[in-house]
């Protein structure tokens, strides 16, 4: 077998994610609904595990960090002390021909795009440097006068005749009870961490923590994206895991270093090649942050951020202490003083990780047959301790007491990890199916079973056979999940 570089581009693994059951476009039988999807069975089981692998991660692998499952829908003035009723928008330009819609720093990215397929790498990093310097200062005209000089022009009218720049606002808004009047009205969260920051006496006082201690909540939030793109790596629905790290004011910058080392360790422990990461410092602050940068993933459309550090100073706190006069201080026996925490925030997009994980997960592989023919398989490399499924059970046939054989196995084994089940079609056409889907481990179960109890197990990635004791079976994809 051999494996060589293939088109392994998003479109395939779109593709694929339909037709083996990890995405769909939602309500697509009404021809969908714009960057809004849903999880098939195997993607919604993908999903979990991953949320879950993070969850114990943050929740039971350390002793000093609880979790919280806070309410999509919370006070307005939650919304108005942290900042996004009021910046929470991003800056956006029309197409006066085609009427498209476009938010300018994706517009301009797009075409430093096509600079370096055009084999002009040193104009394209100066382009994006040039966008970055001016989206820093919000100097919009200045924008506006970077797009016209490099005579950037609309995908559909391909034209550069456009409006002003003006900024729009992210939140989904609506209305609370049967009174529709501007006192009702709410919006769906944007993000999950406020929910931590509201309750963060809650949890303190109940959960008896000392600072330093952490509250983490995984979540959907959701933000009207005008420019959606990339599969799910850009939604209006999405889901987050986030954790909030509350510390004593001045040991910031030693925390923040902590949680970035602890983070990368957190996705490398996945079995990615490092060089497919990279760290990037933000340059453009946030109004709340002394620190920030972004891990990034190479994905087959570049590099793209996929989980946040920020360290937030008190910000937040402050902030509902002002606008809810409420005291958001903690009492630190230690020092016998009362202060406003510090946070150190961690920010991952589940979706971006599910999209994560299939991007280094898919692979096409030319396998060469003895016969001298060559076949080819899809296959996803998926780790077993977050693979839908961790173990395919398959009779050879239907009969012979084999599937009762098969039965007995299946039973043992389901109540540790996920099995699957399959009787139908030749064996080989089996073993491709649980490769597309990402299965680690296949068994087969044949007439040499019922004579000596052993079976024969395959292995996904090397698609090696050995033959073992039924008995040792669960033990084996059991320290294969541990591992």
């Amino acid at each position: 077998m051999s494996k060589t570089p293939t088109d392994n581009t998003l479109q395939a693994i779109i593709s694929h994610a339909k037709e083996y059951g990890f995405v769909f476009p939602s309500s697509e039988i009404y021809d969908g609904l714009s960057a809004v999807y849903d999880y098939g069975p195997y993607g919604a089981q993908l999903k979990k595990n991953i949320r879950d692998y993070w969850w114990n991660s943050m929740t039971q692998m350390n002793e000093n960090i609880v979790g919280v499952d806070t309410a999509i829908f919370m006070h307005p003035t939650t919304w108005k002390a942290s900042g996004h009723v009021d910046s929470f928008s991003d800056p956006l330009i029309d197409n006066k021909d085609s009427k498209k819609r476009y938010r300018v720093d994706h517009l301009i990215e797009g075409h430093a795009d096509k600079l370096i397929q055009n084999g002009d790498q040193a104009a394209a990093d100066k382009l994006i440097a040039d966008m970055d310097a001016l989206l820093a200062n919000d100097d919009y005209v200045g924008l506006k006068k970077l797009i016209d000089d490099h005579k950037i022009h609309c995908s559909v009218s391909g034209t550069g005749n456009w409006t002003e720049i003006r900024q729009f606002n992210l939140m989904f808004s609506t209305e609370l009870g049967s009174v529709t009047d501007e006192a009702s009205t709410i919006y769906l969260r944007p993000e999950t961490a406020q929910g931590i920051f509201v309750n963060f006496l809650n949890v303190q006082k109940t959960a008896r923590m000392k600072i330093p201690f952490g509250i983490a909540q995984t979540g959907k939030a959701f933000r009207n994206e005008i420019v959606a793109r990339q599969f799910i790596f850009r939604m209006r629905e999405f889901e987050q895991m986030e954790m909030q790290f509350f510390i004593k004011p001045g040991t910031q910058k030693e925390w923040y270093e902590h949680w970035k080392n602890e983070r990368m360790k957190w996705h490398l422990s996945l079995g990615i090649a490092p060089n497919k990461y990279r760290f990037h410092d933000h340059v453009k602050l946030a109004h709340y942050a002394d620190a920030a940068l972004d891990i990034e993933y190479e994905f087959p459309f570049g590099f793209k951020e996929v989980e946040g550090i920020h360290s937030r100073t008190d910000f937040d706190l402050s902030r509902h202490q002002e606008f809810s006069k409420k005291k958001m201080q903690y009492f630190d026996t230690e020092i016998n003083q009362h202060y406003i925490p510090y946070v150190i925030e961690t920010s991952v997009g589940l979706d971006r990780m599910f999209l994560l994980i299939l991007s280094h997960a898919y692979e096409e592989e030319t396998i060469h047959k003895e016969d001298g023919t060559t076949d080819m398989r899809v296959v996803l490399h998926l780790p077993a301790r977050i693979a839908p499924n961790k173990l395919a059970i398959l009779p050879l046939t239907k009969k012979d007491g084999l599937p009762e054989l098969a039965k007995e196995l299946m039973d043992e084994c389901k109540k540790s990890f996920h099995c699957f089940y399959e009787e139908k079609d030749a064996i080989g056409k089996r073993y491709r199916r649980q490769d597309a889907i990402g299965t680690p481990f296949c068994v087969t179960i044949d007439h040499q079973t019922k004579e000596d109890g052993t079976v024969t197990i395959r292995h996904r990635d090397a698609m090696t056979q050995e033959r073992i004791p039924m008995s040792q079976v669960k033990a084996l994809v059991q320290e294969a999940i541990n591992n």
